[in-house]
């Protein structure tokens, strides 16, 4: 095969269902009845809940096949082990629109991320309520969207973003320091999972500068926790943390700084894990392969 014809038959496939004997051997059994390699396979066995989750990547090793005819062929397994299962084409890059408000430290690591080649998506919009971030999203060259928004308009406003996540044909929204809440409406009306950062802290503190009340309260640990969005505000299923040690040298500018650093690497990461299918949600948690 020529490299397009092997970038074509590379898959992943991710399950999970209730842990009994033989799931393994089912799943590698017919991926040798598909003449297909497995390349990486990582599995967990939730004893406290009794279900087993496993990700496995593969590639055909014949004439390319489509995720389609796998899914068609695979969906007999599923039944017999009553998996929630999906197969991805790894050739199929995900669609990710991006939400930002005025902060972009995340908005520019995700771009810079995506330039290089480091996440592999196509990012169809970023969307504001604020316009600061143009000039950075049209360097990148991707399209920005401002909605700007009130408290008597953000109805209209998240109609209005809910439309342009939908002409977008997304498959994930990132909320990059997007310093609105989603409303309730919002979160069950999106087709798509969305991932968000912020800031944790020990002890946690909410509200305006919230550096400054830690850099009053004497913290000495920072952090940051990315987590997929639900209408139980930031306190959906936690994908990856962060967290550094300062001191009582530092001044709230300076954890401000570290701040910063850590919600871009943790929010990457957590971008990255997803992409790669490397997620499972498992009730209120999630598995996450590494």
């Amino acid at each position: 095969m020529n490299s397009e014809q092997a970038l074509n038959t590379q898959f992943i496939l991710t399950l999970s269902c209730p842990n009994t004997i033989g799931i393994v051997h089912a799943v590698s059994h017919f991926l040798l009845e598909e003449r297909c390699n497995i390349t990486d396979s990582a599995q967990f066995d939730d004893e406290s809940t009794g279900r087993f989750f496993m990700r496995v990547a593969f590639a055909a090793t014949d004439e390319p096949v489509t995720r389609e005819d796998l899914a068609r062929r695979f969906a007999a397994v599923a039944e017999e082990f009553n998996m929630d299962w999906a197969i991805y084409d790894r050739a199929v890059r995900p669609r990710v629109v991006i939400l930002v408000s005025k902060f972009d430290h995340c908005l520019a690591d995700l771009l810079y991320r995506h330039g290089i080649g480091e996440l592999v998506m196509d990012i169809p919009a970023v969307v504001s309520n604020h316009p600061d971030c143009y000039q950075l999203a049209a360097s990148h060259n991707v399209p920005y969207h401002h909605l700007p928004v009130t408290k008597d308009t953000k109805p209209a406003q998240e109609k209005k973003l809910l439309e342009l996540v939908q002409e977008a044909r997304a498959d994930l929204v990132v909320l990059a320091r997007y310093m609105q809440i989603l409303s309730d409406d919002m979160c069950a009306a999106l087709p798509c999972p969305a991932i968000n950062i912020h800031h944790s802290f020990l002890p946690s503190f909410k509200g305006a500068k919230p550096y400054h009340q830690a850099h009053a309260r004497g913290v000495k640990l920072i952090g940051a926790t990315a987590h997929y969005v639900t209408p139980d505000l930031d306190e959906g299923p936690i994908i990856e943390q962060d967290a550094e040690r300062v001191t009582h040298a530092m001044t709230p500018d300076h954890l401000i700084a570290v701040g910063r650093d850590i919600e871009r690497r943790v929010l990457a990461r957590a971008v990255r894990l997803h992409l790669e299918r490397r997620v499972l949600l498992n009730d209120g948690k999630t598995v996450v392969f590494s």
